[in-house]
């Protein structure tokens, strides 16, 4: 079943396992486009084609919810009340002014005030979340378990958010907070498997959809993936520019990583189903 909004797009499976896909969107309001710098860098962030990276999750009977909305406009992974998810460290805010570089996002005296975040928040900030917390209720009226796997990426080198270059697979249970240990330890035993170089719960810990469902106790494990986009795509070397990004998609660069992310999210199912885990988690 899907339920399609102009922004807001549920495909609804019965699996327990919900697919969050917050940072894919580039669509910006006609009332809000003339208050920004330029239309590259309100896009360049973006966590390009993640949304066609997990194409096939629908199939395996996953729930996926999508918001077409930029996240500059308003990030729908970050915590409403202002607190940094990474407390003296660079990040951005609900919406953002600047990009992971640094730039300014906005026009001279066009930055968002009190009562316009406000507005966005409700507007599409909210809705997310509502959809979120009725799928995770909708199927754990029906499995003991849940899986809420949020998708993300990001470019392997941002010297403002990280040093050096960032590990292909980037691991986030808030520090094992979130989702059973057993599920993460699996998700990273799937990762280094394919060779590629791994983390948990490294720079990118998980955001506040992590955060805020995870809860194993209750039955929802939360797990967020960042992908480095040299993953799946080609990468520039040096510096990005509105001439070489995003590159160009090609859902054949990395075969290799299809598989191990279609492994990943059919561990997800399983791991909800498997009786000695379950007997476990009681």
């Amino acid at each position: 079943m899907t339920e399609a909004g102009e922004w807001l797009s549920i495909k609804r499976g019965d699996e327990p396992l919900i697919v969050s896909l917050p940072h894919t969107g580039i669509f910006v309001p006609e009332h809000l486009a003339g208050k920004f710098a330029s239309p590259w860098l309100t896009t360049k962030d973006t966590d390009w084609y993640v949304d066609r990276v997990y194409g096939f999750a629908a199939k395996l009977g996953a729930t996926v919810i999508h918001t077409s909305v930029s996240r500059s406009v308003i990030d729908v992974n970050r915590d409403p009340s202002g607190v940094s998810l990474y407390p003296g460290q660079a990040t951005t805010e609900l919406c953002p002014t600047s990009t992971f570089d640094g730039e300014k996002l906005y026009r001279a005296g066009a930055d968002p005030d009190e009562a316009e975040i406000k507005h966005r928040r409700e507007a599409w900030f909210d809705p997310y979340h509502r959809a979120i917390s009725f799928e995770i209720d909708r199927l754990r009226s029906r499995h003991p378990h849940v899986v809420l796997y949020d998708c993300h990426s990001i470019r392997s080198m941002i010297p403002r958010l990280f040093e050096g270059q960032l590990p292909v697979f980037n691991i986030g249970t808030n520090g094992g907070t979130s989702a059973h240990p057993i599920l993460m330890q699996r998700i990273s035993d799937l990762c280094a498997h394919t060779g590629e170089s791994h983390v948990a719960n490294g720079r990118f810990r998980g955001g506040y959809i992590t955060r805020n469902y995870g809860d194993p106790a209750k039955g929802v494990h939360s797990v967020q993936m960042e992908l480095a986009c040299r993953a799946y795509l080609s990468e520039p070397d040096g510096a990005v520019t509105e001439a070489n990004w995003p590159p160009v998609y090609d859902p054949h660069f990395s075969p290799a990583l299809s598989k191990a992310l279609h492994t990943i999210l059919n561990f997800c199912v399983s791991f909800t189903k498997t009786r000695s885990i379950i007997e476990a988690l009681k």
